[in-house]
């Protein structure tokens, strides 16, 4: 399996975050056969910009099987960054006027966190809209996720999202409403992270056109599809993408910011996320902090015993749902009309309802790179397991 980020520099942490992964090699970017090329549209906040990156190789990586994947990266300028951040970008990531000037296979746009009160009134909105009609003629699919979710719908047609009476936040089951290429061979019932203040909700989507294949009992809609022009819009209200331990550094982050007042809301504890033991230890040390709120406090917060026993029961579902985003674009970039086996191809995009430049590039590269009885390969070559 090779994933290839389409960089500059050798420094990128990519590259170098472990000893082992990451490899350079030198692929044409103008040739399509080799790669499915994919932009990812970085529009989290500079601490989660690396980390960002970083779950989508994994997942692009773990569901890539032979394919290979070509990796963009691009930056909306208007999102306000640090000087530490717009250096990052500087020296990674291309610009959106780079982007609206080529076609890509696919794009995946991520979210960020609300800074106005109103979408459109956020600094990079114009730019964000302009992406959304770009992708709707210049991929063969668009993955847009949390944020981006309700912008792109509210742009396209309208669909407005609903202010949540608390935060969802923690690990749901879901269950595949429709059958549909993208959710081939992943099982009836799995598991997903969210966190988010607000939703868009199933009727309203329906009204508008779009395809919901997985529904929570508690988290309500998850993924759902629609046809724009030439490009199926794929959208996630929750995070496939996420770590083992995200939700516990978002909720470690929200609770630093309830101690030291910049924010007047206790954090509720990530529901289906801890087991019992660990969840007690949560709900003790959030109950110390509602009676005694000293940002010291933030300094006792029990990560390290808290990881010890969290589990990922999202990862296989996840891998398995960009498994078949990667061969959906494969097919209908090869003019196939049965990427999928004929039970598939029967279906139409939307799903049927069941029952409810020359730039070096970096690579992850299969376990047999790193095994190379070269020295100086296994210096220069990695791999992703």
């Amino acid at each position: 399996m090779t994933v290839l980020i389409d960089v500059d520099s050798h420094e990128h942490h990519l590259l170098s975050r472990a000893p082992g992964r990451g490899a350079h090699a030198t692929a044409s970017s103008g040739n399509r056969a080799e790669c499915l090329d994919i932009g990812l549209i970085n529009n989290m906040s500079d601490a989660a910009l690396m980390s960002t990156e970083r779950q989508l190789f994994d997942l692009l990586a773990a569901a890539s099987g032979r394919l290979c994947v070509r990796l963009h990266f691009y930056t909306m300028e208007a999102t306000p960054r640090s000087e530490w951040g717009r250096d990052y970008v500087r020296r990674y990531y291309r610009s959106i006027d780079d982007l609206l000037n080529r076609h890509l296979d696919g794009v995946i746009v991520t979210g960020a966190e609300p800074r106005a009160a109103s979408l459109t009134e956020e600094p990079y909105w114009t730019t964000f809209a302009e992406i959304a009609d770009w992708a709707r003629d210049n991929t063969v699919s668009s993955v847009f996720s949390c944020l981006a979710v309700h912008g792109v719908v509210l742009h396209l047609d309208g669909v407005t999202r609903h202010k949540l009476p608390t935060k969802c936040f923690g690990v749901f089951a879901q269950t595949k409403t429709r059958h549909h290429p993208l959710m081939q061979d992943v099982p009836r019932t799995f598991r997903i992270p969210h966190a988010r203040w607000n939703e868009v909700q199933e009727e309203d989507l329906s009204d508008c056109g779009y395809s919901v294949l997985t529904w929570s009992a508690d988290a309500g809609v998850d993924c759902f599809v629609k046809q724009q022009k030439n490009s199926l819009f794929v959208h996630f209200q929750g995070h496939p993408e996420y770590e083992t331990q995200s939700l516990l550094g978002e909720y470690r982050r929200d609770m630093g910011r309830f101690l030291r007042g910049e924010n007047e809301i206790c954090p509720t504890i990530p529901t289906g996320y801890l087991n019992e033991g660990a969840e007690e230890m949560m709900i003790a040390f959030r109950q110390k902090a509602l009676s005694d709120r000293n940002p010291e406090l933030f300094a006792e917060f029990p990560v390290d015993r808290l990881t010890k026993d969290l589990r990922n029961v999202w990862h296989l579902p996840a891998q398995r749902i960009y498994r078949n985003w990667l061969l959906y674009m494969v097919s209908q970039r090869a003019g196939r009309s049965k990427p999928l086996g004929a039970r598939e191809a029967t279906l139409s995009a939307a799903g049927n309802p069941a029952h409810r430049h020359g730039r070096k590039l970096v690579a992850a590269r299969s376990a047999r790179l790193a095994r190379s009885s070269n020295p100086a390969s296994k210096r220069r070559l990695g791999y992703y397991e």
